[in-house]
């Protein structure tokens, strides 16, 4: 997709963007470093992250990539509030959601395709709570989970964003997307990275 492609797709949704979340499996902290290289320090959205981690092990990813980027970065807790400009990874072992009042909530249900966190588990319920005001993006991944879950995105109203799957480190996630619905945006991880820096301005004007 051209940059005028997607700068026509973000101007054409009709309400401003209030969160991202973000879903990656196989080659997602390459592609999440890349496409948050050029956030600002004052970034206005919260930002929620599942990438597929080993329930028994300790996750560094808050932590590796707080260093490495402009924006403070956590560990989601339970019941914590969403607080704007902050990029939260989703814990090893848990199942995160978004409640209706904009909280983080953990659960311990199955893993979805083996996965706990699961990326269908965020992105359904953070589409409940923000509706339209929601933009979703899949990155690389090696199974389907996220493919539902940005299409739960689009059906509430949200904007969504895949991967090329040509671009991605693995594309059969992003793949297992397009093939349940047709996202706002395709793109390559640069562009992903300028609509980012243009959805947040817009959302400040």
């Amino acid at each position: 997709m051209t940059e005028d492609n997607w700068q026509r797709a973000l101007a054409a949704h009709p309400v401003a963007i209030q969160a991202l979340v973000v879903g990656a499996s196989a080659g997602g902290v390459s592609a999440l470093l890349t496409i948050f290289a050029d956030l600002p320090a004052r970034f206005s959205l919260p930002i929620a992250v599942v990438i597929h981690l080993p329930d028994n092990r300790q996750s560094m990813l808050a932590e590796v990539l707080g260093r490495r980027l402009g924006l403070p970065a956590k560990e989601a807790e339970n019941h914590e509030q969403l607080q704007s400009g902050t990029l939260y990874f989703a814990a090893p072992g848990y199942h995160l959601s978004v409640e209706t009042d904009r909280s983080f909530s953990f659960s311990r249900e199955e893993p979805v395709y083996f996965s706990r966190p699961s990326i269908d588990f965020l992105f359904e319920s953070a589409a409940d709570a923000y509706g339209a005001g929601l933009a979703g993006i899949l990155l690389t991944g090696a199974n389907q989970d996220g493919a539902s879950g940005l299409a739960a995105i689009k059906q509430r109203g949200g904007f969504t964003v895949v991967q090329d799957p040509q671009d991605a480190h693995v594309p059969t996630m992003p793949m297992a997307a397009l093939a349940l619905h047709q996202p706002d945006v395709v793109a390559r991880l640069a562009d992903i990275r300028a609509l980012l820096v243009e959805m947040e301005a817009a959302h400040a004007c």
